[in-house]
């Protein structure tokens, strides 16, 4: 498999924490999502996901392992229907507004929160101007200094939902890292920084606006000790640039702005009573976002015709064979594990034919031209939702030579009944690739949705995806072909019935407990996806 982005950041209470500094990447991205590795238990037991009075993780020995999801940020329409929540923390430097973010992010105890320095959007400097910061003459503290163009157009689509890029600002080199972070998922947006109210654009897009105000001369005793401790700095050469641009560029452009905040916070991250009402307020507003799709996509789009982007697999004899041996529930672990490989391997064919092709002229060993086809795109990439998705991995990999494979995991919230992801890691620069989406099966679609809405925020086209599964419901057929109507469904069969547990009527039982050998709780369903097993 080719290298996988990094979705950055130290994790905090379930945040993601962007950093310029480099010291947040490696063991704090999504990578770190792995399943638990138990030993001595059989059968091995589900995993749901945790209620809010317990903490949201797990620990092994070597890694912490996030268990809070984040919950659908589209309608039953596939449309996104709610954007993540933006608090602007501004202040002078060395005020304390990362502290102020943390205890807020603390305080919060939601998932899926990201922390956005302004710092990681310093303007690349010109070899005059690298020079000029060497030796402490260039004005870091001026709105000149930062990309407020790039700022607001990452801002924009992270506030939207989508997958974006950051650069990351390297303060001993006065230079950008030629990596930039990847970060996607954002519920709420902490953005932070000296400059956070200096500009309109980026002020359209703050739902709350926070002043963090400290006394000057604790600031400037925090900076001596942050610049000389972590950025290798002198001190004649701290004051002097505090002196030259730091409190001028305060008393200029930052103070003035104390206006405009919603709230402004004395004394920094130590006013917990400030805290505490912020933490009410955002907490207030996200319930008011809150949505339930599932329940929507039960009660829509029934009753009407299959639709026209469904290609289902000839009932031939050796087909319905199959289905008969595998949806019988006195069949034996090796006999379903043998005939659903068989299923998948022809269902994955039949979806290489929808893919685009074009003419190719090749010359045969006699010397003869032959006129056949070849694929007509970038590349090819599969996504399994884990964990009966990547059931299908093997039955891809056998017909596609050096396929790319990309994980979701999505499991349904006990409590809410709705669906939540929990984990994504997909190949770098997906967004011209054809993607075949693979699950097991969909009963309400609300899985299935999730994972399409994912693909669409990481910007894959709509009509280059291809949701190919072994057993779907028409009510997820319906759900996924009337939310994204460019999207190809392939599937070997469509039952007609889900029942009030959302299990397929009659269906072929829990998929990834009867192939992986687990015990199901009693209220699973059939779009209910599980801790990936390795």
């Amino acid at each position: 498999m080719h290298s996988l982005p990094s979705y950055s950041g130290a994790r905090i209470s379930g945040c993601w924490t962007l950093r310029s500094d480099g010291s947040g990447g490696g063991e704090g991205s999504l990578d770190r999502l792995l399943p638990v590795v138990t030993t001595g238990l059989s059968p091995r037991k589900r995993t749901t996901s945790q209620c809010k009075s317990e903490p949201p993780l797990l620990r092994t020995s070597k890694r912490t392992i996030y268990t809070a999801g984040r919950p659908p940020w589209y309608n039953e329409h596939g449309a996104q229907s709610k954007e993540a929540f933006v608090i602007g923390l501004c202040g002078g430097s060395a005020s304390g507004k990362t502290t102020v973010a943390r205890k807020i992010i603390e305080a919060l105890d939601v998932p899926w929160v990201v922390l956005l320095s302004m710092d990681s959007f310093y303007k690349v400097l010109s070899p005059d101007q690298q020079t000029m910061a060497a030796s402490n003459d260039y004005n870091f503290d001026h709105p000149d200094a930062f990309d407020f163009d790039l700022l607001s157009h990452t801002l924009r689509k992270l506030k939207q939902g989508k997958s974006v890029k950051i650069p990351v600002y390297d303060f001993t080199t006065h230079g950008r890292q030629k990596e930039w972070k990847t970060v996607y998922g954002a519920s709420v947006i902490i953005f932070e920084g000296i400059m956070a109210f200096a500009d309109k654009k980026l002020l359209q897009l703050l739902d709350m606006k926070i002043f963090v105000d400290t006394d000057s001369d604790i600031r400037l005793v925090r900076r001596l000790r942050r610049d000389i401790t972590d950025r290798g700095r002198d001190i004649e050469g701290v004051i002097k640039q505090y002196n030259k641009f730091v409190k001028p560029a305060f008393e200029q452009y930052i103070e003035p702005t104390m206006r405009l905040a919603d709230i402004v916070v004395p004394r920094g991250g130590g006013n917990m009573v400030a805290i505490d009402l912020i933490v009410q307020h955002v907490h207030s507003q996200l319930e008011e976002r809150e949505l339930s799709v599932r329940a929507a996509l039960a009660s829509a789009h029934q009753a009407q015709p299959l639709p026209q982007t469904l290609s289902v697999l000839d009932s031939t004899p050796q087909v319905k064979g199959m289905h008969t041996i595998i949806r019988n529930k006195e069949t034996s672990r090796d006999e379903f594990i043998f005939y659903s490989k068989r299923l998948m391997r022809l269902l994955i064919e039949r979806a290489l034919s929808f893919l685009p092709s074009q003419v190719h002229l090749v010359q045969t060993p006699q010397g003869e031209d032959y006129e056949g086809r070849t694929f007509d795109g970038r590349r090819i990439t599969g996504v399994s939702i884990l964990r009966a998705g990547e059931t299908m991995e093997p039955a891809l990999r056998a017909v596609c030579k050096d396929v790319r494979i990309g994980k979701i995991l999505i499991q349904t919230n006990q409590d809410t009944g709705e669906p939540e992801l929990h984990y994504l890691r997909l190949p770098k620069e997906i967004s011209e690739d054809h993607v075949i989406l693979m699950d097991c099966t969909v009963s309400t679609g609300a899985a299935a949705m999730m994972a399409v809405r994912v693909l669409l925020d990481h910007d894959v086209q709509e009509n280059k995806i291809l949701l190919v599964s072994l057993l779907m419901a028409e009510m997820g057929v319906h759900s996924v072909a009337y939310a994204f109507p460019q999207v190809k469904i392939i599937t070997t069969a469509v039952d007609k019935k889900v029942n009030d547990l959302f299990h397929i009527i009659p269906g072929i039982g829990n998929f990834g407990d009867r192939y992986f050998g687990t015990d199901a709780p009693p209220d699973w369903s059939d779009d209910e996806m599980d801790e990936p097993s390795y």
